[in-house]
């Protein structure tokens, strides 16, 4: 008797938890607003701060172009200047005796000055470089948006993941509660076994803990994707299966690989580093060289020199400014090497950049064809266990199978139903990134992929 009034506590217990849980998971997010892909992407352009601080960062590098080219342009500078003298004298009279004057005088002096870089190619190199360093912060910047529109399309898509083996795993477990509830009945009626209830019973509740780790993953993807695009979120449009895209990609591997080197906006930023650090070692060996200014300048003085006080004075000249470099000590030389170290630096992370991009083109080129011969492999493997479930109802009616055969059964088309939508989960992101890595996924692609989306009712 104590057995048969443990086993109602085992099953509803679990159950009235899993309600409770899901209850307040839904009511944590009650607040919230249902959105698509497209939505996501465009609240996460406008709230994620990862971008925000990329796109300020790429902001600063621009100035360095105007701040450069100023350097090629004429420098006018204007100065005054305002001194009170007090001026003595000493010298001898005629007859040889000693005479001190002194006097109090102000004097001023205003200047116009003119200059302009004739000869310099530390600064011609210099422009050149903020232009490298322009291209590759604003390739930076692609780079950031690159991959903002993979972490949303990834966290929204682990929500709708973990939504469908959420959705799953309750069905599996409402068809165990049946199991259990015939494995109970058979009992009672003499045709079954306690270990057919014992077997039910321990299924179910395993089913019921595993609901509760999903759900767990539900709310926690939820939170992940709600921190990116700065909002709660609610209701997510679902992928409809017949929608997505089941052929094979229609170009190579190798056309993919050519694409995303010529696109990509990391093998760009790889090569404007180079570049600029190609220039630095153009700005390190210009400072050998000398430099011409053209230099012109209007001042005008009053009382400029002791002798003649009270006087004023007004000068216009225009000239040359030759500068030329002797020595320094060897700090150009080194700065000459210290330059060419960078550049081989830069040319080895182009290298790299490259060799690991035609690396992820060609993984994930792999996770779309031969994720969609995995999709259609697990699709007949689902009909195939739904047939042996039938199968195995009809057989333990008849008495030829036992309630474990059944409930094996259960569990094979369960896994099947679960490994199934994973694979489609990971074929798409595949896709994604796959046209992601190859300079695509811009707001069409988004679009595009919205469109394989349907609003959850």
């Amino acid at each position: 008797m104590s057995n048969e009034l443990t086993l109602p506590s085992l099953r509803f217990g679990p159950l009235r938890r899993l309600a409770l849980v899901s209850s307040l998971a839904c009511g944590a997010f009650a607040p919230a607003w249902g959105l698509d892909l497209a939505q996501a992407w465009q609240a996460a352009l406008a709230n994620d701060p990862q971008y925000q601080a990329a796109r300020g960062a790429a902001d600063a590098t621009r100035e360095r172009v105007p701040q450069a080219r100023a350097q090629l342009l004429p420098k006018l500078g204007a100065t005054a200047q305002l001194n009170r003298n007090n001026l003595r004298t000493d010298t001898t009279n005629f007859f040889g005796q000693p005479v001190t004057t002194k006097e109090r005088y102000t004097s001023t002096a205003d200047a116009l000055t003119l200059r302009q870089p004739l000869f310099r190619p530390q600064l011609a190199a210099q422009l050149r470089q903020a232009k490298a360093l322009v291209a590759q912060g604003d390739a930076q910047l692609d780079i950031e948006r690159q991959r903002l529109v993979m972490r949303v399309t990834e966290a929204y898509l682990e929500v709708l993941r973990a939504e469908e083996q959420q959705r799953l795993l309750a069905v599996q477990r409402t068809s165990l509660a049946a199991q259990l509830d015939a494995a109970r009945k058979g009992f009672a009626a003499g045709s079954g076994t306690r270990t057919d209830i014992d077997e039910a019973q321990a299924r179910l509740d395993l089913q019921v803990a595993q609901e509760l780790e999903g759900l767990q993953a539900v709310e926690l993807g939820r939170r992940q994707l709600s921190a990116i695009v700065g909002q709660p979120v609610g209701a997510l449009s679902a992928i409809a299966v017949e929608r997505l895209p089941t052929t094979p990609p229609r170009e190579g591997l190798e056309e993919w690989i050519a694409r995303a080197e010529g696109t990509s906006p990391e093998v760009t930023s790889a090569r404007a580093q180079a570049a600029a650090a190609r220039e630095a070692v153009d700005m390190a060996k210009a400072e050998f060289l000398p430099t011409l200014d053209g230099t012109a300048q209007l001042l005008l003085s009053d009382s400029e020199t002791p002798s003649q006080v009270n006087n004023r004075y007004y000068q216009k000249s225009i000239g040359v400014l030759l500068t030329v470099p002797l020595f320094d000590g060897f700090a150009t030389r080194s700065r000459v090497r210290q330059a060419l170290a960078e550049v081989e630096r830069a040319e080895g992370l182009l290298r790299a950049a490259s060799l690991d991009l035609s690396n992820r083109v060609h993984r994930e080129f792999r996770g779309v064809t031969e994720g969609l011969a995995r999709i259609r492999a697990l699709e007949q493997a689902v009909r195939s266990s739904e047939q042996l479930v039938q199968s195995s109802r009809r057989s333990w009616q008849a008495g030829a199978r036992t309630l474990l055969d059944i409930l094996n059964a259960e569990q094979q088309l369960g896994t099947a139903r679960r490994d199934l939508a994973t694979a489609r989960f990971n074929y798409l992101l595949s896709l994604i990134r796959l046209r992601a890595l190859s300079g695509e996924l811009a707001e069409p692609s988004i679009a595009e992929v919205n469109g394989w989306l349907v609003p959850t009712p």
